[in-house]
């Protein structure tokens, strides 16, 4: 489908045409910004879009005068299309580090040149750089021995298996390194951006060990080569018998190791440009090694080498130690011994006692190399797996055996097993011979096309190298003979490189070959752990590997490559490259797995964002890869992948734990929206079972004018609730507008934030911005939660200035906020005196939680002291159950059927039955009542004008004198003083005083005059002429926590057993001021020392006439209490006896 663009030039353009510099500044500065230059590694918290909120200061001037003027507002934030395009046309990439080396290297003398743009195609910049990678020093020094021991078919499955595994890798890797730019970093950038910083920073450092112990095998293979090889003469540890020889080399291993990785860091320290230079040179040798190879193979079907093998009866001999493959030799007319004679017997003459296997069998010769067309491929078919020390011997060859239990001596000229060998193990070491697919990855930067560059060149390579690995197995078993094939180190053929006597023209073609090509691998790899390290170390994702993601001025990573070398010394220090090989196989599998994992999570969610190029992948195919990656590596072996996998846990874990503060649109986000949307789908099938029922809490909590939470503890009881587990919302409400009061929400969010992570409580914050208080707090309520996991229990704290608000709405707000609640059939919890609960810190040595079951609420007061309990802050608490038994109650089968309830609930609890018998109603209640009527008719008033205010009050002292005057005119009279209003008064006067004084059985004490909430104090002293009650807003709260020192009803008999005053009481208002006064007598005598006490929550009256009477219930019923929870169920069970 053919697009037509047409691009209109609209910024003016400078002197002399020149393009407008501000313009060019703007739209390079757009594209650092989407390149993700300006942040270190991905730094900021969140992705976020080059060209929103890019403010700058001129845009208004850059404008003016423009034909765009109707998008001037949207200019402001966004940038032209034509500076976009600009950008994106001069967009380069370059590996990481390398940008600040070519620069370095360009202003050297002062003078700066253009860097020019990458321009490296497929074949030079993927295809050859991935076979350099993947044909290594496996090739050259065990694919001989792995095809010996396993067989031809067992070694075939083998490659398949492997190969295929990272085929189905690449097919993974190419769809998304052609989802977008792929930068530096290779697999660790697609791992991170694909499933999280927490898998990325994981698998990187995996991948990361995982190079960083190929360096070692490289250079263990480097060293073997030279000393088995080349220069068997320089080794510095000499073994004194056959049996020392094994641990000699290792030393020698471990000594010249150490030397060629110092040389090694040291050329890489130096600089990266001297590698880049021997590339070429290193995959020349490892090119022309294997065209040796197959011309060797092709030479042997009708001229096969002369590498001649000498058998003891069916047993291979060393050439070492011996020239001539024969017992005795002929000189002249003389039958003498050879060396091989004196090799097995006591001395070199005929009667010298040999040794019994050497008597009873012949030696012959036979060819290492018979050639492809010999037919040798049928004997080679199966496996041979030997266990260590035992001799390699030619199989369907004579041999006349010895006695079981005779032990071969160590010293003879065997060629003996130096591992036990079986098909597990060698996967282990033969599968790093198929790894480097990343090559083509990390050098995304240097790409002309990247997105069809690596997919082709990846792929290629895999085929090629594949089809050389299966051949080559096919080809080795086919011309070589299979006791030199299982001859690791070539002793049967004087000491050559196996694979080395199939080349032509000569064996050291291939041994010279392999020697540079295993320098050239450990070079490279110690170029590209120390950079891939600083690419983990500077997204920072991994606190204390930030020191590594410095280096040099040019950008080289100097404390990375130190790094790197300290663990490649490790691998070195280990000194066998089969010990070796199957641990870095671990990490690469592991890598493989999770590019796989990237690949089909992203094409199962089908996230926008997933647009790959290359087209020819399936989440089937990365399926099985991962599934394939996993096999493997338990195959290999399966406590290495414990180890492994515990490694990448446990990195996991720390970068969780430390908080990864990285959005890179990662697919493990998008893994958990569609988990969570299936969760919340299935929870709306119905509510949860009384068994699964816990509180999901809605804690309101309200926040001062610096957007900070006034009562914290309400969240340490959370925390000590909940303990981490279900849902937590957090809900707050702002007056206002949202337009007005949005920055100051987002700062409350955060302050709750902060609090909720200082508490330990996992959970969400909402803060609601409404007009008022009370439709804030039902918004929250109504809309909290998402479908069915929503909040069915609210915890509030008690408004504990309720009686000093001066617009009263707080305690109206409260008694609406408890009616919602039970409308909506939620749980409410409400906590008093908040101030006194226990911080997360603090801990209970001793005490109870003392529970007082008034009537059953579902169960919510069984429940929650047991929660609680789970805390250690109230762990040490003991558990204790009061119920009250009413006059026709049996309270002591009322205690048994409870403990058995107890005991069948599996809750430990002390249990005891309170009696509460009818009672009259006491002198103490009426008084309550008649304080808190006279009070709630004078609240009435506060909205009234002056003279409304005068009459009405009025009205109230009239009555009562009248009705106190008919009992006893002459000693009694009641007071209302009122303070005069002034101008101004509601702003300067923030209280309002109401004198209630009554001449009768108390002292007039104004210095002292409790709340209505609260008795006088002095009754010893008291002027029996006189009650004095005086309400105010201070006093009421300084008053709150003293003592009660209640009226005797003998002392003020007379008065209350007026008629008429009775008449004028609310009789129901009456029993409940009796019901809240008795309870409260109860509780403070069994519960006073309790650490918590917990009771059953009365509802509010059905006539809201009374709400203002309601809230004085409940003061009466909980003071004198230190910590109090009331608790009202939701109107459902939420515990059970059953399983």
């Amino acid at each position: 489908m053919s697009r037509r663009f047409t691009v209109t030039s609209l910024p003016p353009a400078g002197p002399a045409g020149t393009p407008d510099p501000e313009s060019h500044r703007r739209s390079t500065a757009d594209l650092r910004h989407l390149s993700g230059e300006d942040a270190k590694g991905d730094g900021n918290p969140k992705e976020s879009s080059p060209f929103i909120n890019n403010t700058d200061t001129e845009k208004g001037k850059e404008y003016e005068g423009k034909n765009m003027a109707l998008f001037e507002e949207e200019m402001d934030t966004s940038p032209m299309v034509s500076s976009l395009l600009s950008g994106l046309a001069n967009y380069t990439n370059l590996p990481q580090g390398s940008r600040e080396h070519e620069e370095a290297e360009n202003n050297e003398g002062g003078k700066k040149k253009p860097v020019q743009a990458p321009r490296m195609g497929t074949f030079m910049g993927v295809y050859l750089p991935c076979l350099q990678n993947i044909f290594g020093v496996i090739l050259f020094l065990r694919l001989t021995w792995v095809v010996g021991i396993a067989g031809i078919m067992e070694s075939f499955c083998m490659v398949f298996i492997c190969c295929s595994c990272t085929m189905l890798t690449a097919i993974s890797m190419s769809a998304i390194a052609t989802n977008g730019v792929v930068p530096a970093g290779g697999s660790y950038y697609m791992i991170s951006r694909s499933l999280g910083p927490e898998f990325g920073g994981a698998v990187g450092l995996c991948f990361y060990l995982g190079t960083t112990f190929a360096g070692a095998m490289y250079i263990l293979g480097t060293i073997e080569i030279l000393l088995a090889y080349l220069f068997p003469a320089m080794a510095i540890f000499k073994a004194e018998d056959a049996s020392g020889e094994a641990a000699a080399m290792l030393n020698n291993m471990r000594v010249y190791g150490t030397c060629v990785l110092t040389c090694m860091a040291t050329v890489v320290f130096v600089g990266v440009k001297y590698v880049n230079k021997f590339a070429l040179v290193f995959l020349g040798c490892v090119i022309l090694s294997i065209l040796a190879i197959y011309a060797g193979v092709i030479k042997s079907a009708f001229d096969p080498p002369n590498f001649p093998i000498c058998l003891l009866g069916n047993r291979t001999l060393s050439r070492h130690g011996f020239d001539v493959c024969a017992k005795l030799a002929w000189e002249g007319n003389e039958t003498v011994t050879t060396q091989l004679w004196g090799l097995f017997c006591s001395s070199r003459f005929l009667n010298a006692t040999c040794d019994e296997y050497f008597t009873r069998n012949n030696v012959t010769e036979i060819q290492g190399i018979p050639g492809a067309a010999s037919g040798l491929i049928k004997e080679n078919l199966w496996s041979s797996y030997l266990t260590k020390g035992v001799i390699v011997e030619r199989r369907g060859m004579p041999s006349a055996g010895l006695a079981d239990g005779i032990p071969v001596d160590m010293d003879h000229p065997y060629v003996f097993s130096d591992m036990t060998s079986y098909f597990t193990l060698l996967v282990g070491i033969y599968f790093p011979s198929v790894t480097g697919i990343m090559a083509g990855s990390n050098r995304s930067g240097d790409l002309r096309d990247a997105q069809k560059s690596i997919p082709t060149g990846t792929i290629l390579a895999i085929a090629t190298t594949s089809a050389v690995y299966i051949s080559s197995v096919v080809l080795f078993g086919a011309c070589i003979e299979g006791v030199v094939l299982r001859d690791k180190f070539g002793e049967a053929v004087n000491g050559n490189l196996v694979v080395g006597t199939l080349a032509w023209p000569s064996p050291w073609v291939i041994v010279i070959g392999s020697f540079f090509s295993t320098c050239g691998a450990g070079l490279q790899s110690l170029t590209g752990a120390p950079r891939l390290l600083q690419a983990i170390s500077r997204d920072g994702i991994v606190p204390f590997l930030q020191v590594f993601g410095h280096g040099k001025a040019n950008g080289e990573p100097t404390w990375a490559l130190l790094l790197t070398a300290c663990i490649c010394e490790i691998g070195i220090l280990i000194a066998s490259l089969d010990e070796v090989a199957p641990i870095l196989s671990m990490f690469f599998l592991m890598c493989y797995m999770f590019v796989n994992l990237a690949c089909a999570v992203q094409t199962l969610l089908r996230t926008p964002n997933w647009r790959p190029r290359f087209r020819y992948y399936h989440w089937t195919l990365s399926f099985l890869g991962m599934s394939l990656c996993l096999a493997l590596m338990f195959i290999c072996s399966w406590y290495y992948a414990l180890v492994a996998m515990l490694i990448a846990g446990l990195i996991y874990k720390y970068i969780e734990y430390r908080g990864a503060e990285k959005e890179w649109g990662d697919g493990i986000r998008g893994l958990s929206l569609s988990a969570a949307r299936y969760a919340l789908l299935r929870l709306e099938e119905g509510p949860p079972h009384t068994k699964n029922w816990r509180p999901q809490l809605l804690v309101l909590v309200r926040v001062d004018q610096e957007q900070n939470v006034v009562h914290p503890q309400l969240l340490s009881l959370t925390s000590q609730l909940k303990a981490g587990k279900g849902l937590t919302i957090v809900g707050s409400v702002l007056e206002g507008t949202f337009l007005d009061n949005h920055p100051q929400a987002q700062r409350a969010e955060e302050s709750i934030r902060r609090l909720m992570e200082a508490e330990k409580v996992k959970g969400f914050c909402q803060v609601v911005i409404s007009s008022n208080l009370r439709d804030g707090v039902s918004h929250l309520i109504q809309s909290g939660g998402l479908g069915g996991l929503q909040h069915n229990t609210v915890l509030v704290g008690w408004p504990r200035n309720w009686r000093q608000k001066e617009d009263h709405q707080t305690w109206r707000n409260f008694i609406e906020l408890v009616r919602e609640t039970t409308a909506g059939h939620l749980a409410l919890l409400v906590t008093k005196n908040v101030s006194m609960f226990p911080g997360n810190p603090e801990r209970f040595s001793e005490g109870s939680i003392d529970v007082w079951w008034i009537v059953h609420d579902g169960g919510m007061l069984m429940l929650l002291p047991f929660l609680l309990r789970h805390h250690k802050v109230w762990r040490k608490c003991k558990m204790r159950i009061f119920t009250v038994a009413q006059m026709d109650d049996n309270s002591i089968q009322m205690k048994k059927d409870l403990t058995t309830f107890l005991y069948h609930l599996r809750i430990t609890a002390e249990v005891e039955v309170v009696e509460m018998h009818e009672s009259d109603i006491s002198a103490y209640t009426y008084e309550k009542t008649l304080v808190m009527e006279q009070r709630s008719q004078i609240l009435k008033q506060m909205h009234l004008t002056k003279n409304e205010r005068e009459r009405e009050i009025q009205s109230i002292t009239d009555e009562s004198r009248g009705s106190i005057r008919r009992k006893n005119p002459a000693n009694t009279r009641l007071r209302l003083n009122v303070p005069e209003e002034t101008p101004g008064d509601s702003e300067e006067k923030p209280e309002e005083e109401v004198q209630l004084i009554h001449d009768q059985s108390a002292p007039s004490c104004p210095s002292s005059s409790p709340s209505p909430g609260e008795e006088p104090e002095g009754e010893g002293e008291a002027d029996p002429e006189k009650v004095h009650l005086t309400w105010t807003k201070d006093k009421s709260a300084a008053g709150k926590n003293k003592g009660p020192s209640p009226v005797s009803s003998e002392g003020i008999k007379d008065f209350f057993s007026m008629k008429p005053e009775w008449e004028n009481l609310n009789q129901s208002n009456v029993r409940r001021m009796h019901t809240a006064v008795r309870l409260n007598e109860v509780i403070v005598k069994k519960s006073r020392d309790a650490k918590l006490v917990l009771l059953n929550m009365p509802g509010p009256p059905r006539n809201r006439n009374g709400d203002e009477n309601y809230m004085e219930f409940l003061e009466v019923l909980t003071e004198h209490l230190d910590r109090v929870m009331l608790v009202r169920g939701g109107g459902r069970e939420v515990i059970t006896i059953y399983s």
